[in-house]
């Protein structure tokens, strides 16, 4: 089955028949690219998938295990996936083809800015780790290569006088790696970049034994914003969401988008738009983050210039002029 969706994940874009008959209606397959099965986007994107399967004629979508956000937006630059999940400040160095994009701008565009992720810095209780500048020395996970956590976690580690190659030693994991190796021992710390409550760490800080600490990271947003822009923000991690961690911790934060290729057809866009709006609800049964996508803010704060698709239904509904 798993070779199955990785076939339509090489060949979007494309129109096959359903059915046999000459008659049969075309379906449109589109691939979601979200990111590790322990974070939020594998989930997420497969509400997407769904209420896109159920409410758009013809439209048959299937979610993607992916590395997340860098990879994601290479996928839709070269046709082998047609939505994404990103972070927004991955999306920002891809459409101006800084970082890791090797000068080469993606022709990307958003249909709607989704939740924010958190930076979440995570260790245990017994390491003594309370700061950022106290994993100098220690095994840390920077997360998956191609992920934006990954992207953010040298970020923070370079803006608090850390060079993540020497004075660290590195591992990249995702998040549900991250987390099975800090419960047993292999690494001291990981950074994970995602959204509230992430699973892997609920698993976490139900473990047995340990206590889950969450380590601030919001002292360095002053010089990522120098560095990147105001795609960096303060955020904060309410108290309560992880066993173990009973106040709020100030972090890094950065939005969520959903985007597409700018090419895409511009009814389709319209159509993704208005389904994933209209069936908000739906989406927010399957993960609790959808809750968060709401008409006011999804219009808004993308690096990436809206689909036309997208502004269209954004302004039918009047948020935008």
């Amino acid at each position: 089955m798993r070779a199955f969706r990785i076939l339509f994940l090489l060949l979007p874009s494309s129109f096959f028949l359903l059915g046999c008959g000459s008659g049969a209606p075309k379906a449109r397959f589109l691939s979601i690219a979200t990111g590790g099965t322990g974070g939020i986007y594998y989930p997420y994107g497969g509400g997407v998938a769904k209420v896109l399967n159920d409410h758009l004629p013809n439209v048959r979508a299937t979610a993607e295990v992916t590395g997340a956000s860098a990879d994601n937006l290479r996928f839709v630059r070269d046709g082998r996936a047609d939505l994404a999940f990103t972070m927004g400040d991955v999306l920002a160095d891809a459409v101006r083809g800084r970082g890791d994009f090797d000068g080469q701008a993606l022709p990307i565009a958003t249909l709607a800015t989704l939740y924010t992720n958190f930076a979440h810095l995570v260790t245990l209780q017994s390491t003594g780790i309370t700061r950022v500048e106290d994993l100098r020395g220690r095994v840390v996970s920077l997360g998956s290569p191609g992920s934006g956590t990954a992207i953010s976690g040298e970020r923070v580690l370079r803006a608090s006088g850390l060079n993540p190659d020497r004075d660290v030693t590195r591992h990249g994991l995702g998040v549900g790696e991250s987390a099975a190796a800090l419960k047993d021992g292999k690494v001291d710390a990981f950074f994970w970049m995602g959204g509230v409550p992430t699973p892997a760490l609920q698993d976490l800080a139900h473990s047995q034994g340990i206590t889950m600490r969450l380590v601030p990271t919001a002292s360095v947003l002053a010089s990522l914003r120098a560095s990147h822009g105001d795609v960096y923000l303060e955020g904060q991690v309410p108290g309560g969401v992880y066993r173990g961690v009973p106040d709020a911790v100030p972090v890094l934060a950065v939005m969520n988008l959903l985007v597409v290729n700018a090419s895409m057809d511009e009814q389709l866009a319209y159509g993704i738009t208005r389904v994933l709006h209209e069936h908000q609800a739906e989406l927010a049964a399957i993960h609790p983050e959808a809750r968060n996508l709401q008409l006011q803010s999804a219009a808004k704060n993308s690096p990436a210039p809206f689909h036309p698709g997208a502004l269209r239904y954004y302004r039918e509904k009047g948020v935008i002029k």
